[in-house]
């Protein structure tokens, strides 16, 4: 299925009925080729079409989006002058970028790399993680320092993890109520690679999975890669509408779920212990696999911390639920150390699974890891009162700067999700781009096409001086090209 996931064929060749069932069904508004070309361009930039791609011949995608032939070679020429396509005569049409461009995804590997037009430095915006934790690392090093002379002596291949590491995160989750033993965990070069194990292991192309929308972005990414099928199940400003879910479920009978429950990515909101039955007892009646993300469980900033959702199920009851988590946003996302939580017989068929893809993981951040792990007690809550104070900036920021946004502050995680009351995220995105800050746009959240182009997603990891001059900048660009609103009578946040 063409829909929602990236593509990138063996022969770098998108078809026309690929494309247009990637194109948001108001694609042909008026003007018509201004229009198309946008909506390419943003597939594009968000990678749902892959760079190097040859687009369909002018005629056949017009026949397919049902178009002239005149309004695709119009917006076919809208996207070569702009750079975002280029052409030969005898081998087509394909996909690239300006110069200085990058897909959206890309901001989030290279970290604050950007510059604007007079070459400052620029503001990334689209990273929602923090730098590491002051003196902690270095602590860590020390303690991990005569660990090393023994590690170095064994040939490092610890395809499971380090035995102490297994049994350290085992410990935390029965700390948190969730009775695990080591053999029950992987330890992953991050959450992403533990999610992209269990989606590999667990579905196949085609299958059907269902997420929340929106969700975590990257996520998104690894199940349009795999092919997959997905359906949604929307989370507003207020958390779920459990009733809609579990309709979808037995509707859809998915192979997976994936949810982010504690502090949803982007929307912040937390899911109430009932509506965390609701979801356990259906998932498990419809045989689907449920796949929790916890990587930002551990961000409580107005209530305390939640328990597995796991932990919830009668006993014996949670064999179809897998956790996975990682170090990434509560120390450091330099040091790649996740795991997963599963039955022992799914950590084994995981483990098999990884070999075949990097071997094992770094022995050295796994020994650093290690006093972290341990020490999270005793870190976490400094960690907690400076995000505390980032999340007031922040919000301060936005009401001096952009008073005619709205959002609502969820109680914990790390970024806001702000309405632009218009649909101009795309747009926004790219021209704050240009004046050096990395945002990201409402639309790489989706599972859909095109949707949530009135959402921006703004963290407050960033010092508030940052943050303040990082809203300064888009602000400066939204009231530019953007026309506001005739009216705001709503408030501007919510607690």
């Amino acid at each position: 299925m063409a829909n929602g996931r990236v593509v990138q064929t063996a022969d770098r060749t998108i078809g026309s009925r690929q494309l247009a069932a990637l194109l948001p069904a108001d694609v042909l508004a008026r003007p018509g080729y201004r229009s198309l070309a946008e909506a390419v361009r943003t597939l594009i930039l968000d990678g749902r079409v892959a760079l190097h791609v040859r687009l369909p011949a002018e005629r056949e995608l017009a026949e397919a989006v049902g178009a002239s032939r005149a309004t695709v070679t119009g917006a076919y020429d809208l996207l070569r002058e702009s750079g975002y396509v280029r052409s030969r005569r005898g081998s087509g049409t394909w996909t690239e970028l300006p110069e200085g461009h990058r897909p959206v995804g890309a901001h989030a590997l290279v970290g604050a790399g950007g510059y604007s037009a007079d070459g400052d430095s620029g503001i990334d915006l689209a990273i929602a993680a923090m730098g590491a934790p002051d003196g902690a690392l270095a602590d860590a090093l020390a303690r991990a320092a005569p660990r090393l002379p023994d590690a170095a002596r064994s040939p490092g291949y610890h395809p499971f993890g380090l035995p102490d590491l297994r049994t350290a995160i085992a410990d935390r989750f029965t700390r948190r109520g969730l009775p695990t033993r080591p053999e029950q965990i992987l330890v992953t070069s991050g959450a992403q690679q533990a999610f992209t194990l269990v989606v590999s292991l667990l579905c196949r192309a085609g299958d059907r999975v269902v997420t929340e929308n929106p969700t975590y972005a990257n996520a998104l990414d690894a199940l349009r890669h795999a092919r997959l099928r997905t359906g949604s199940i929307a989370v507003s400003d207020t958390g779920w509408d459990m009733e809609i879910a579990e309709s979808t479920l037995r509707q859809t009978v998915p192979r997976l779920a994936y949810t982010i429950p504690d502090f949803h990515n982007p929307t912040g909101a937390l899911m109430p212990e009932e509506q965390r039955l609701r979801l356990l007892a259906t998932t498990r009646r419809t045989g689907t696999w449920l796949v929790v993300d916890e990587t930002i469980a551990d961000i409580a900033l107005d209530v305390p911390a939640p328990a597995p959702l796991a932990s919830l199920a009668p006993r014996g009851g949670a064999d179809h639920v897998v956790t996975i988590g990682s170090l990434s946003k509560t120390h450091w996302g330099g040091l790649r150390v996740g795991w997963v939580r599963a039955t022992a017989k799914m950590i084994t068929e995981l483990t098999a699974l990884r070999v075949s893809a990097d071997m094992t993981g770094s022995v050295l951040d796994q020994l650093v890891a290690l006093p972290l792990l341990d020490g999270m007690d005793r870190i976490l809550p400094a960690r907690l009162d400076q995000l505390r104070e980032r999340r007031a900036a922040l919000v301060d920021a936005l009401q001096r700067h952009t008073p005619e946004w709205s959002w609502r502050i969820p109680p914990g995680g790390l970024s806001l999700w702000v309405d632009l009351g218009e649909p101009v995220s795309s747009a926004l995105a790219e021209r704050a781009a240009a004046a050096g800050v990395h945002i990201g746009r409402g639309a790489r959240f989706g599972v859909d096409p095109g949707t949530f182009e009135h959402r921006l997603r703004i963290p407050y990891t960033l010092p508030a001086d940052r943050l303040d001059e990082g809203v300064r900048r888009l602000a400066a660009a939204f009231h530019d090209g953007v026309p506001l609103p005739p009216s705001v009578d709503r408030p501007h946040w919510v607690a």
